[in-house]
């Protein structure tokens, strides 16, 4: 093994970053232990990193099986503009490269080397890897997206069922598997499947916090809606629609709407695909508009904005593509538009389906989406439920809990509904339901004679919109039942003589039109800061000279705290996270020499120097914080500070806490003991962000509140950025 003083030396080293996400060392330490490993971390939880860095601290070769050719070349940019030697091996490549390739491989130049399933098993492939474990060895196979396994899991793939055969040829190679999302059943599988033996399983917390999720009524604004969403990020955004059709519509919309717009769908050729493609990961357009052919594998991380704007197929599929958003934990937002024609759509696509299993099991994953569409409780609870975690719900960041839909009684116009059903015959779909309850003059109702029924009419104060949301969420408390053989006939059961008799009340969560903004004002200003704006224009500049995605020379985290703290050497910029030991030789003076032409033109010496009506002013330590930081830096402990400044130790701990807060560099371990952040961590991780008392009462006596306090800043952070 190469040696590091710590693992966090080793991260700094090669990916400029000072910390492990939660979970990522506990993972690497047992990766460095040869243990095969099951690892379900979400989309931007950093799993990459959790084999990534073990290959460059173990001898020999680590083999990522990966599914996508844009997936490879993404992840073997990003590492070797880190100076990391990745290669991959792929059908874009013609002979020669793959025999240079090859041969630097065999001379052990490459530590990682990236490669499809089908390539890794074929029968010429396989005898350079038996060369190449007996002449380098072979440190680890890392079986990226392995959910692509499972039968059960959202992309099946039955090449990766021939991966095990890995297990019998290479019997004392490590196996790591790896998937952002994976049920129980599916986990099981997957260990089953590739071999595992006894296996460090680590299963990550599938709560993305920093994604807001909402659904929104797709009626006739719904386009407006959409527009406004997408020229108020500061961002890219991804556009999923059912249909090849509505996708080519709306990106012409969008462009007729001064809106960098490309489409990606199954229709185009396949060069067409690639080049827009690569045309959104670089940041030539904002918007991708796409069927779900568009994703997988995108590792773009600033994307801010994931619409569904038609209903997803399966929760886990929804909860995969808007997990799209926010890859770099940054605040982003996920939008379904929810219609029940959608509904319709996809059950005519289930439909042709033959194998009679295949439609059940298709159909109660559409129940589960209208569920998450029409219900009213936190939509993390019924996301997180999906995947068996428990979540107690007040996330704070979705519509249900931002803004709770007030729940009405909605009894007798049930009793009505039903009613109408039962003197209809049990004959009818629900549209022909409501336009007796309405009193219509249909050719069906007078044919019929409805219009002489006792129900004809009695609805009339309602709207069409109104009754169907009612007659939907019957279907869906289960007060009433619809035939499946294609004419979607109103049924009444037990329950729904319950409603009619007076024995069972019915309540119905009644939306409120809601503008919604995704954050309340700080990021805007951030992000609307002329500094910010000059160095992505420089990123970009840069990235395209090397032909890269923008996101590959600094993410916008990075960029962020370079506007914020606008260092004034090599040094300081050195202490940024996201800038390690290649970047800072590759991009410090540029982007050193940006920062100075900004504040010569500005007259700005002092970093602090905003306007104090500014909410990034906000957001930038003060004199007084700045003084405490400097002492801090310095090795004083806060009693120290305390007594040299005159000041109270409590105010000292606030002066600490906002610093961490405004994201300055405060070493938590100079204040608290190591064993006790893990404690306190562990708590956080299960009570989520709540107020100190409940904390220190899980505790006890031997933690302090300003402990607690500094980690749950830190705790935050890390859940935030």
């Amino acid at each position: 093994m190469l040696q590091y003083p710590n693992l966090e030396q080793a991260l700094k080293y090669h990916f400029g970053y000072d910390n492990f996400r939660p979970g990522q060392r506990q993972i690497i330490e047992d990766a460095l232990q040869n243990r095969d490993l099951m690892v379900v971390m979400p989309t931007g939880g950093g799993k990459s990193l959790c084999f990534q860095l073990p290959a460059l601290i173990k001898k020999g070769l680590t083999v990522v099986v990966s599914p996508l050719i844009a997936l490879m070349q993404d992840q073997v940019e990003s590492l070797r503009n880190n100076n990391i030697s990745a290669t991959f091996l792929n059908s874009s490549l013609n002979a020669y490269k793959v025999r240079s390739r090859e041969e630097a491989i065999l001379q052990g130049k490459v530590r990682l080397l990236y490669v499809a399933p089908e390539r890794l098993l074929s029968e010429r492939f396989l005898p350079f890897l038996d060369l190449v474990h007996h002449q380098i060895g072979i440190s680890t196979f890392a079986i990226d997206e392995a959910h692509c396994v499972s039968e059960w899991g959202h992309d099946f793939r039955p090449e990766y069922r021939q991966l095990k055969s890995l297990r019998k040829r290479y019997a004392d190679v490590p196996l790591t598997a790896l998937t952002a999302t994976a049920t129980d059943r599916v986990r099981s599988d997957i260990i089953q499947q590739l071999g595992l033996k006894q296996p460090s399983i680590h299963i990550a917390s599938f709560n993305r916090q920093n994604l807001y999720y909402e659904v929104r009524t797709k009626s006739k604004s719904a386009y407006a809606e959409l527009l406004e969403l997408v020229r108020e990020i500061d961002g890219s955004a991804i556009i999923y629609c059912l249909t090849r059709k509505k996708v080519d519509e709306l990106t012409f919309k969008l462009q007729n709407d001064k809106v960098g717009a490309l489409s990606y769908h199954a229709g185009l050729s396949d060069e067409e695909r690639s080049q827009n493609q690569t045309r959104f990961i670089r940041d030539d357009v904002r918007v991708m508009v796409a069927t779900i052919a568009f994703g997988m594998g995108i590792n773009k991380p600033d994307v801010r904005l994931v619409v569904h704007f038609d209903l997803p197929r399966n929760l886990e599929s929804y909860y995969q593509e808007s997990g799209r958003a926010g890859r770099d934990s940054e605040p982003s937002r996920c939008t379904l538009f929810f219609n029940f024609s959608d509904i319709k759509t996809i059950e005519w696509s289930i439909n042709q389906k033959t194998d009679p299993q295949e439609q059940l099991i298709a159909k109660q994953q559409l129940r589960q989406v209208i569920d998450y569409a029409e219900g009213t409780d936190c939509r993390r609870t019924i996301q997180l439920g999906y995947f068996g975690e428990r979540f107690p719900g007040n996330c704070g960041n979705c519509d249900n809990c931002r803004y709770p839909k007030p729940v009405q009684d909605w009894t007798i116009e049930a009793m009505k509904f039903l009613s109408c059903v039962a003197r209809c015959q049990e004959r009818f779909g629900m549209l022909h339901i409501i336009e007796v309850l309405r009193g219509a003059k249909t050719q069906k109702i007078l044919q019929n004679k409805h219009d002489q029924l006792s129900t004809y009419g009695i609805g009339k104060d309602r709207s069409l919109d109104e009754w169907r949301m009612l007659g939907r969420s019957l279907l869906h408390q289960g007060l009433l039942e619809q035939t499946s053989d294609g004419y979607s006939v109103l049924k009444l059961n037990a329950l729904s003589w319950e409603v009619m008799r007076k024995q069972r009340t019915v309540s119905l969560a009644v939306p409120i039109a809601q503008k919604m903004s995704l954050v309340e004002g700080s990021e805007k200003a951030i992000e609307a800061e002329i500094l910010l704006q000059r160095l992505r224009s420089l990123r970009k500049q840069l990235a395209d000279a090397q032909s890269v995605p923008p996101y590959v020379v600094f993410p916008d985290s990075t960029l962020k705290l370079m506007a914020q703290a606008q260092p004034q050497s090599l040094n300081e910029f050195a202490k940024l996270s996201g800038v390690g030991s290649h970047k800072l030789a590759q991009y410090g003076k540029k982007f050193l020499t940006e920062i100075k032409a900004y504040r010569q033109e500005q007259g700005k010496p002092q970093v602090k120097e905003y306007s104090t009506d500014s909410i990034a002013f906000k957001n930038l330590p003060t004199d007084t914080e700045l003084v405490t930081l400097r002492l801090h830096q310095e090795g004083l402990s806060i009693a120290e500070i305390a007594h040299k400044r005159n000041l109270s130790p409590s105010t000292i701990l606030n002066h600490l806490s906002k610093l961490m807060e405004k994201n300055q560099a405060v070493d938590l371990n100079q204040l608290v003991p190591l064993e006790h952040q893990q404690k306190i961590w562990q708590v956080l991780e299960v009570l989520g962000d709540i107020s100190l008392t409940p904390v220190k009462e899980q505790l006890g006596e031997n933690y302090t509140f300003d402990e607690i306090r500094l980690v749950r800043e830190k705790w935050r952070r890390e859940n935030r950025s």
